[in-house]
């Protein structure tokens, strides 16, 4: 039987390459078996442990974080949503028969050598007494047939499905026959202590306990499985918690006005009471769940992280419990078994401490080249596009699977290679740990929540290895973040997220408690992870900064805003360092949701983010990529924004653009090793003055050059081009590039990307080889600015060659500025990257080759 995720489609199987058989269902139900989970030697397991954040991990009764058990939502089911409610509520039954289809097989095995241990009670050589029989089989016949008459009673109704079948009285009698779940709970404890001793007194006993066999589901390959009596004794424990969740679940999906919707609550109200009245003393091997001073140990946090093990990346999905961190992997399994997580090694907060980097780090720590990762971007952005396409196309279902699997693959090697933040932990005898996160604020936030938890009377614990693989089976049920973040497992009708430019405009702070040097950072998500994309300057020395500064953030399908607000740290005797850079103090961070009807509107709009007492307010405003694309003539021709190169260069009597040569000065002079020139956004607010100086032609132009952030001339010249009324690589030229850096043949392709520059205008060809020029002199300092040929190449290459109207659509079928982007970005980044790569080529070289070039241009 394939398993099915709570949404009735196959569970995929592309993660095997990065995190196997990874589990896709994140609707707190598990659909299938999912009780079946294998311990580490191979026994049958080990408690369940249900997921809600808000319960205590061990055997409860479901409870809303105010104690009161929670109710499905009001008007949950309206109208067109109740059929889909109802196709949710057969789901749901499905997926509890098949489950209930496998605990009547496991009480069956149970009772399999019951019969034979009777008849043989009675002999002369018998292998156990009718008492201890009796004992250990208390109850399990009884149970077998309440449930044998549930399972015969409800499969007809999901075979013969429709809105009016009612299933309420059959989970109504199931919860009121628990009663015998009660005898069975209360004779628990001494069924496994008489099984042990028997299993020790009686060889041939301890034979048949260790390996009772488990019929398989009837659609299922597998016809046996070798299960411990011990394990199959839990089993009806673990059954009520299971039913009380799928009650929970039909309530979510059945109407109110259903004659369904009494009866399940009513059912619910009954196990949830009974659950209540037995939730003590229950497994004697419950200790692994609860912390040495025997209170309960509840999950924090969990989520994925990248670990740096043996010099290589590896995912992670760590879990942050009241008094440990425990660092797991999912364990390969063969298909058909239920996922299950194997413990990596564990850290007691009591002895966990928090280190910096040492000089071994930074070789452990392998950093790909920026122009990897951006390329992985651009093939992920055009396998979206494929697929978007491909989903209009009549029966193109494998092929947008084919595209979906190749996708997630990039995503997911995207996901394990891009974060480069350290985050190290250590253990009281000098064991380290190191991570890698994407950004500051999710180190922040482990950091913080680690430091919360050990400011409590922890005391250091040793687990042993049956604890360990009981907490490690409950970290399946207990997580609160199921998928790894990529786009393959959000659903197609989620949003897709926010794609062009979100200007942003940092006000102000209050709510500090002492002066203090004041900045913010702002990160956006992009491709699964978070990266920073702007700083403000510092305001010295104060509890209200008012930096007032605005930024241009690209946005590349991001749904959230993050704000962080640090103290500057210049006491050089206080700081902390982090792969030898300093760690400034964070004060505060807070996130907003980029909501497209808020942003999307011409208007800013005014937020405020609260940070631990502080209010940070800003407003922002969003620019589609549909709008950001287009190429604006200025109207006034006497400035040099918006206006011909060639009418620029006349009226100043240059061969190349004053404002291009004086930026270029000012970067080469004090920019060149700034780590991140030219994609590190500047203020917006300095860059508009700067555009306005030039287009004025001030003559304080390199007064203001001299004191501007560095950061904002970078941006002033990239703005000049990208305002450019066409690119200065010209329309006319552009399907000729795009062709050219196509070629296979080397010496065509040369042939052809020279006679494209013999066939520019003078003014564009001048300008462009000043600007190549400067940018090979920035890639020089690599090691320092960390910016290569390529990441100049993915800055400048579209705002050089993207088209001012739709030069770029012929031949392609494509409906929007949008897919323009995804389709043509990379070969625009080839064509700069080809001419950056290539040997020195000077205007006077080109005039003269007489190279011939047969295409028509």
């Amino acid at each position: 039987m394939e398993p099915l995720s709570a949404r009735g489609l196959p569970r995929l199987s592309w993660i095997d390459t990065l995190y196997s058989n990874f589990n896709y269902n994140t609707d707190g139900y598990e659909g299938d078996v999912a009780d079946e989970v294998k311990s580490q030697d191979g026994s049958e397991t080990l408690p369940f442990i249900d997921e809600s954040p808000t319960m205590s991990p061990q055997l409860c009764t479901p409870q809303g974080p105010d104690g009161v058990s929670p109710t499905p939502p009001d008007g949950l089911l309206h109208g067109g949503d109740i059929e889909k409610g109802l196709e949710m509520k057969k789901l749901v039954l499905s997926g509890f028969l098949a489950s209930e289809e496998i605990y009547i097989n496991q009480l069956e095995a149970l009772l399999l050598p019951m019969r034979p241990l009777k008849a043989t009670a009675t002999t002369s050589q018998p292998v156990l007494t009718i008492q201890q029989i009796e004992t250990i089989f208390y109850k399990i016949q009884d149970i077998f047939e309440i449930h044998k008459e549930f399972y015969d009673a409800l499969l007809p109704n999901i075979q013969q499905w429709d809105e009016k079948v009612t299933v309420g009285h059959l989970f109504q009698k199931l919860a009121s026959q628990l009663g015998v779940y009660k005898a069975f709970v209360d004779n628990y404890k001494v069924a496994l202590e008489t099984a042990e001793k028997c299993s020790q007194a009686n060889s041939q006993f301890q034979k048949i306990s260790e390996n009772l066999k488990v019929k398989g589901p009837k659609d299922s390959k597998e016809l046996t499985t070798n299960i411990s009596m011990e394990a199959l004794l839990y089993k009806p424990i673990d059954r009520v918690t299971r039913s009380t969740l799928v009650l929970h679940d039909l309530l979510k999906h059945t109407p109110k006005d259903h004659p369904d919707f009494p009866l399940l609550q009513d059912a619910l109200r009954i196990s949830q009471n009974f659950l209540s009245s037995i939730n003590e003393e229950i497994d004697p091997r419950r200790t692994a769940v609860t912390t040495p001073k025997g209170e309960a140990r509840q999950l924090v946090k969990d989520g994925f992280l990248v670990e740096v093990s043996e010099s290589s990346r590896k995912l992670r999905h760590v879990f942050l419990f009241t008094d440990l961190l425990l660092c797991a992997k999912m364990k390969k399994t063969s298909v058909g078994r239920h996922q299950q997580y194997e413990c990596k090694w564990y850290i007691p907060l009591a002895d966990l401490t928090f280190t910096t980097l040492d000089d071994t780090d930074s070789h452990c720590i392998q950093v790909l080249p920026e122009h990897e990762i951006e390329e992985m971007k651009m093939k992920i952005s055009s396998l979206k596009n494929d697929i978007q396409k491909e989903k209009k196309a009549p029966k193109a279902q494998s092929r947008v699977e084919r595209l979906r699997k190749k996708m997630n693959e990039q995503e997911s090697w995207l996901l394990l290679h891009s974060p480069t933040i350290p985050f190290r932990i250590q253990n009281k005898h000098g064991k380290s740990y190191l991570f890698l996160l994407s950004s500051d604020y999710e180190r922040s936030e482990w950091r913080e929540s680690i430091q919360k938890l050990q400011k409590k009377d922890l005391q250091s614990c040793v687990l042993s290895s049956v604890e360990l693989q009981v907490l490690t089976s409950s970290c399946l049920k207990l997580r609160t973040v199921h998928n790894i973040p990529v786009t393959s497992n959000k659903d197609d009708e989620e949003t897709p997220g926010l794609y062009g430019f979100l200007h942003v405009i940092v006000h102000s702070a209050k709510g500090f408690k002492e002066s203090a040097n004041l900045y913010c950072t702002l990160e956006v998500d992009s491709f699964g992870y978070f990266v920073s994309k702007a700083k403000t300057r510092v305001f010295r020395d104060t509890a209200e900064p008012q930096w007032n500064e605005e930024f241009e953030i690209e946005l590349e399908g991001s749904q959230y805003l993050r704000i962080l607000c640090y103290e500057k740290c210049y006491d050089k005797s206080m700081l902390n360092r982090d792969d030898n850079e300093i760690v400034d103090k964070i004060m505060g961070k807070g996130q907003v949701q980029l909501d497209p009807q808020t942003v999307q509107s011409k208007n800013w709009h005014m937020d405020v983010i609260e940070m631990n007492g502080i209010k940070v307010e800003f407003s922002m405003k969003f620019t589609s990529r549909d709008l950001s694309l287009k190429r604006t003539p200025s109207k006034k021709q006497s400035g040099v924004f918006g206006v011909k190169i060639n009418v620029v260069t006349k009226r100043e009597r240059s061969k190349v653009p004053y404002i291009v040569r004086q930026c270029i000065e000012e970067v080469e002079k004090r920019g060149i090793d700034e780590v991140g020139i030219y994609r590190i956004s500047g203020v917006a607010t300095d860059i508009q003055a700067l555009k306005l100086a030039f287009d004025t032609n001030t003559k304080d132009i390199l007064m203001m050059l001299s004191d501007m952030d560095i950061n904002a001339i970078a941006g002033t010249l990239k703005l000049y081009f990208r305002e450019l009324p066409e690119p200065l690589l010209t329309d006319r030229l552009y399907p000729a590039f795009m062709e050219g850096i196509a070629l296979s043949d080397p010496a065509a392709k040369e042939n052809c990307m020279m006679h494209l520059l013999r066939s520019l205008p003078d003014p564009n060809l001048m300008t462009f080889l000043t600007l190549l020029e400067h940018l090979k002199r920035v890639a020089e300092k690599e090691p320092v600015n960390k910016m290569s040929l390529h990441n100049l190449a993915t800055v400048f290459g579209p705002t050089l060659l993207r088209p001012s109207e739709s030069e770029s659509t012929k031949g392609h079928h494509i409906t929007s500025a949008s897919d323009i982007w995804s389709h043509d970005v990379m070969a625009q980044v080839q064509v700069l990257l080809y001419y950056l790569q290539h040997p020195p080529i000077t205007f006077a070289e080109l005039k003269r080759n007489t190279l011939y070039f047969s295409t028509d241009v």
